[in-house]
Order: C-alpha cells, then structure tokens, then sequence
C-alpha cells in the first residue's frame, strides 16, 4: 500500500506540474470546436502531444480519421483512458468535452509516468462524435476496445457521481406514404400522410402511461406536407426510444412503438416503411461498481464529495454504454457548473473555460491516473473486477 501511495502521489505531481500547459490546451479546444467526425484539430493537438511525450500512435483507427489510440507500456494489465472532443452544433463545446479530450490526456500522461514501474499498458483512446453518431458505436464493433483490463473517462456535469448510468438508445426513422389531393376540391380522393403521422404521436402518447418510468420517447417530424391546400402524399418523423436495460428495449419497448405506427397506417390507408437506426445503437451503461469505488476514493482524496444519484430517471444516454459492453468500465461525472446550469447550454459552454471547468479538468485527470494506478497495482481489484462483468453478462 506504501508503494502504491507513493506511485499516487507521483501521477498527482505529474499534473501539476503540466497544469499551465493543460488549461492552454482545454481552452484551445473550447475555442476551436469541432462536431461529429470533423475533430481534425482537437484529434491532432491531443495526439501530437501524447506522441512528444512519448506516446506510440495510431493515427486513423477503426477506419475514423479522427480516432485514435495512444500506448505505452507492454502487457498487462492494459488500462484505457478515453477521450472525447467534439462539440455540439451551434453551442461549442457546452457538453465540456474540451475537458475530457484534456483530463484523459494528462491522466494517460501522468500514469505513463508509473507504468516502467508498475508494468503494463496505459492507453489513450481518442473517440470522435460522441455527441452526434456514436463513435465509441463503431470503434466497438470494430475491436477498438477488445483486450482491455477496463476503461474508463470522466465527464463534466452538475455533481460528482462515481456510478453512473445511461439508457439504451435506439434511433427509429418512419415514412407514410399517402396519396395526394386538393384538400378543399376532392379532399376525398387523398389519402392524408400527415394524418398518420399525427395518430401515431397521439398512439405514443397514450402508449406512455404502460410504459416503465424510465422509458423515454421522443421525437420531430421532418415533413409534414409542402402545400396547406394539398393532401399530404409524404411524411417523415425521426424519433429515439431509450430504455434502462438493452431487453426490455428489445423484447417490449421496439413492438409496442411500431405498433403505434402500424396502427395509424391500418386507420388512415396510408403505407408505413420504418427503419431501426441498429447500427449506430447506443446500449445502456454498466458501471463496473469495483473500479467505481476505486474512483470515489481517488475523486474524495481531492477534497470532492460523491454522492450516489437519487434517481435512476434523469438519465440520457452516452455511447460509453457500448465499451461498458465489452470491458469493465466507468463514466463518472464531475462538477463544472451548478445544477441550475445544464448541460448541452451557452450557459455550461462558458463554465467549461472557467476557473470550475480548469478545477474539474485537473481533479478528473489527478482520479483517473490514480484509479489506473490502482488497477496496475492491485491484483485483487482486477479480480473483483472481471468477476463483476462477468456475472453482469
């Protein structure tokens, strides 16, 4: 425990003394935001930087220009810290992945600093489009985080929560095909599309009081006709149904959706098509509750208080959910702001460049290095660990 103390306190001294250089490097990146799979600069910055310091690098990974993956080290255990650094259409980066992008890079950084010690492999994974496609999605179905002793990433929010958790997302996009005609003349001979598409929300509505208090249904229509004094011939909607587990999505939550629409078109003669946005799934979290507790005792060593979330209901979804799949991992949250600054406003984009968000940026990646130290130095959490995940399964 000594030693291990010591390697702590080591990759705690390592960000310290990168402090001016990482708070230059997150408001290089708030001030440069990129969205969904065009983070060329903030890629290359995090990049460049893990390569100067020593970093092996994968440039380009899962056919994703701007993914990437960064090592150090041989063997195992083999312990990843991702990073996330694309920004939100219109609002920047008010998500505060310019944080995260940094935080996972200087942890990486400061428990390479131990690693020639300790043995084993730390890894930086850069992964793009979190806020839009999914790209932790992708990287998983194509081996990104296979072999991993774990994974882990901390985000910037309106508490500090060790266990986390987010709903599976499954994306569901839906066409009527009517028949068009004038809507005074010979409203008669028009089969409305638009009045399909109205029933099926009414369905959903009412379909919301049998469903668990968790499930989420949510979505816009993206035509709704082109002339008022038209039948509609077409309409499109695009929704997203979540759940808190990846089988009652599948088994209740799909068929009970679909049958709104089902309905609608068997009310109004108009042709339904649907398609299930499957490939770019989010599935629901699991935090792995061992590294978790690892986490909290690095995050409180630091003076912050964890608190455990009083409900399950305000959950959205992450595609961490989809890595938490595959390896025992965890996506703690960290505060920035207060709790009546939300996430994803103008309002959190400038408290992740202030003195909050620098304080976040430096205690997040301080618990990372030393929850990595840990699972580098302690064979029995490793165990603790695989057990978990395996029983989860």
């Amino acid at each position: 425990m000594a030693d291990r103390n010591r390697l702590k306190k080591q990759v705690i001294s390592d960000v310290d003394r990168r402090r001016d250089e990482l708070i230059a490097l997150s408001l290089k990146l708030h001030a440069n935001p990129e969205i969904a799979f065009q983070e060329e600069k903030a890629a290359a910055w995090l990049a460049d930087y893990l390569e100067g310091e020593g970093f092996a690098l994968e440039r380009g990974i899962c056919k994703i220009a701007t993914a990437f993956r960064a090592s150090y080290g041989r063997g195992e255990p083999r312990v990843a810290i991702l990073a996330e650094y694309d920004a939100l259409p219109g609002v920047g980066h008010g998500c505060g992945h310019n944080i995260i992008g940094t935080a996972s890079t200087a942890a990486g950084l400061a428990a390479k600093s131990v690693v020639d010690e300790t043995g084993g492999t730390v890894l930086v994974i850069g992964t793009p489009a979190e806020e839009a496609a999914g790209g932790k999605v992708y990287m998983a179905d194509r081996g990104a985080f296979k072999g991993l002793t774990c994974a882990m990433m901390a985000h910037p929010g309106n508490r500090d929560v060790a266990v986390s958790y987010a709903l599976a997302c499954l994306e569901l996009n839906v066409e009527f095909h009517g028949r068009a005609a004038h809507a005074a003349a010979r409203p008669e001979a028009g089969l409305n599309a638009l009045d399909a598409m109205i029933a099926s929300f009414v369905n959903i509505g009412l379909l919301r009081q049998q469903l668990r208090d968790s499930a989420r249904i949510h979505g816009i229509i993206t035509d709704g006709g082109q002339a008022v004094n038209v039948i509609p011939h077409h309409t499109a909607a695009s929704l997203l149904i979540r759940a808190e587990d990846d089988v009652y999505l599948d088994e209740a939550l799909k068929e009970k959706v679909l049958a709104c629409f089902k309905a609608a078109a068997e009310a109004t003669g108009c042709r339904l098509e649907h398609r299930w946005g499957e490939e770019s799934r989010y599935k629901a979290m699991y935090s792995n509750r061992a590294l978790a507790e690892a986490y909290r005792t690095n995050i409180e060593g630091l003076g912050r208080k964890v608190m455990e979330p009083e409900s399950r209901r305000s959950m959205g979804s992450t595609d961490m959910g989809n890595v938490s799949a595959i390896v025992p991992a965890i996506h703690p949250s960290i505060t920035v702001a207060p709790p009546d600054i939300p996430i994803h406003t103008v309002e959190f984009r400038e408290m992740a460049a202030s003195e909050a968000g620098h304080k976040a940026l430096l205690d997040s990646a301080k618990a990372l290095a030393m929850t990595a130290v840990d699972v580098l130095t302690d064979a029995d959490l490793r165990e603790r660990m695989k057990r978990e995940f395996d029983s989860s399964k």
